[in-house]
């Protein structure tokens, strides 16, 4: 699935979420990936990017991002 498509449907998963949360979220998860944590994905992971492959744990579901706050004006 391209780049695009994966961050359409992590939005429209998660109404609460705009673009600046999952741009942190998946800069958050590439670091830990860089830092040797393990893929939760069941691929070959050797050959796909850390951003690229944080944003498909993402969508998939296997990462849940937590801690952004609603704030109504």
């Amino acid at each position: 699935m391209r780049i695009e498509q994966l961050t359409a449907k992590i939005l429209d998963a998660n109404p609460n979420m705009d673009n600046y949360q999952l741009a942190i979220a998946v800069a958050k998860r590439s670091d830990q990936l860089l830092n040797g944590a393990p893929s939760k994905l069941n691929i070959d992971s050797k050959n796909i990017k850390a951003a690229d492959l944080a944003l498909m744990e993402i969508a998939e579901g296997l990462i849940v991002v937590k801690g952004f706050i609603d704030i109504e004006k």
